[in-house]
Parts: structure tokens; sequence; C-alpha cells
């Protein structure tokens, strides 16, 4: 057994015995998931929940005032920005942008990968929200949100993170290209899919972050697995698979084309959303 397959072994086993050391959720996302799910808050205790946190405040002011929300007037406080955005859309807003919090380590190969990871996941992101705007401008349908959809892409891959995580920690066996490539392209769903049950995630983060890859698994209605494979196709993530993947959500409904991606207004909204973590 070569010494790549002997470490996949010990990950998959770890997956399967529970014993993987799964990453927390970033505790200023813990704090404001939790007072967004108390009935009693309201927008100005949410706000200062936010401020303790001053870089989450800046750009949660900064999404309140972006082209994302489409918005000309601009807010100048957390409050206004919290009203803007609305009480149970900030929930999955501020846990986006906490997630970046988990893409460093000290390991400079690990870091390496967790830095190009977290680019990709970006271009992942901006790609599937400009489907979805497109698609919900077509269509005049709006049961996919698109705060949801934004952090649905964005954890799309956090499977990846307890791999590199090991790497760091055995990082004079684990911390080798090869391997890493290997573990990530066969483990990292099913870690994925632990990862968001272990945070209390619903079922369609589940989905996404343990199928996402698997085009075999074909969900029953449209939803935002489709949007986070298309995002993932247009970010290069889909190798091969990418024409089928296109193809697809030109069938189940989420393109009316292949043309919707390549026009202007298909990408001023990528750019749109790519501005969100700039």
């Amino acid at each position: 057994m070569s010494t790549e397959n002997a470490l996949l072994s010990i990950l998959v086993e770890k997956v399967n015995n529970d014993t993987l050391v799964l990453p927390t959720l970033p505790a200023i996302a813990l704090q404001v998931r939790r007072a967004a799910d108390d009935p009693n808050i309201n927008l100005g205790r949410m706000g200062e929940v936010i401020s303790k946190d001053p870089s989450l405040a800046a750009r949660i002011i900064k999404i309140a005032n972006s082209a994302y929300l489409g918005r000309t007037v601009k807010v100048n406080s957390v409050s206004q920005a919290v009203t803007r955005i609305g009480l149970q859309q900030i929930k999955n807003v501020a846990t986006a942008l906490a997630m970046e919090q988990l893409f460093v380590s000290k390991n400079t190969l690990v870091g390496e990968y967790l830095k190009k990871e977290w680019t990709d996941t970006i271009e992942v992101v901006a790609n599937a929200l400009a489907a979805l705007q497109i698609y919900a401008n077509k269509s005049n349908k709006r049961e996919i949100s698109v705060d949801t959809m934004t952090l649905t892409a964005l954890v799309h891959n956090i499977g990846v993170l307890p791999i590199l995580t090991e790497a760091e920690r055995n990082e004079d066996v684990f911390a080798n290209p090869t391997f890493l490539d290997e573990a990530i392209q066969k483990v990292s769903g099913p870690i994925g899919g632990s990862i968001m049950r272990e945070w209390g995630f619903g079922n369609s983060f589940v989905n996404s972050a343990e199928h996402w890859r698997n085009i075999a698994m074909v969900p029953k209605t449209l939803g935002y697995l489709d949007f986070v494979r298309v995002g993932a196709a247009l970010a290069g993530r889909m190798d091969e698979q990418k024409e089928v993947v296109l193809t697809r959500a030109v069938e189940r409904g989420a393109l009316t084309s292949l043309e919707d991606v390549k026009t202007d207004e298909f990408t001023e909204l990528r750019d749109n959303a790519r501005q969100i973590f700039a």
C-alpha cells in the first residue's frame, strides 16, 4: 500500500468513526446565529452583537451598501445595515463573512492550499449568485434566497478543512500535494456533510457539501445544489464534467440556455457578488 493510500485510509477511518477533528464555526458567527434564533431579539440588540467584531461590522455595512443588494442610498451604521439586510438574512450573511477566518494556516504548503481554496470558493459563490439572480429575474421565482445561496456556496467545499488541519498537525507525512489532492477529491464530500450536521445546518447545506462533486446524485426539485454546481462548473471546479453540469442546469430550468452565462448581465452580477468578499 502506498503512503498516499495508507494516509487516505486513516482519514477514511477517522471519518467513519467520527474521530476526525471538525472545525468549529467562528465565534462571532455562532453568536450572531444564536441571537437570530432568539424570538425576543430586535434589530438594536443584533447590531450590538455584530459591533463586537469591528471587521465583521465594517463588512456588514459594505454588504448593505453593495450593488449585490441593489441599493443606492448608503447606510453608515451597523444598525442601519442590519435593518436593511433583515434579521433572518443577517444570520447567513454574518456567517458567510466570518467563514474566511477558517482559511488560515501557519504551515506554508497548507496555507497555500487554504488561500487557493478560499479564492476558488469565492469564484463558485460569485458564479452561483449570478446564475441564481438571472434565474430569479427570468422566472420571477424567489423561493431560493440569495443570502442562503451565498452561504451554501461558501461552505460547499468545507470538507477540505479537516484534511488540511490533519496535514498541518502531521506535516512531515501528510503535507505533500499528491496526497492532499487525492484526499480532497475522495473524502472531502462526506467530511463536508459531517461538518454541516455538526454545525446544525439544514439539509440543503448538508446535501451541497456532501454531494456537489457527485453529479450522479440528482435532487427531485431544483434547489441550492443545482446553483452550487453551476457555480463550480463555471469556476473550473468540475473538470470534464463541466458540460454535463451546464446542460443539466438547462434541462432542470436553472438556466434558460447556455447563453445565460455568457451575457454582460451575468458578468456584471458575478463581479458584484465577487466584490462582497474583496
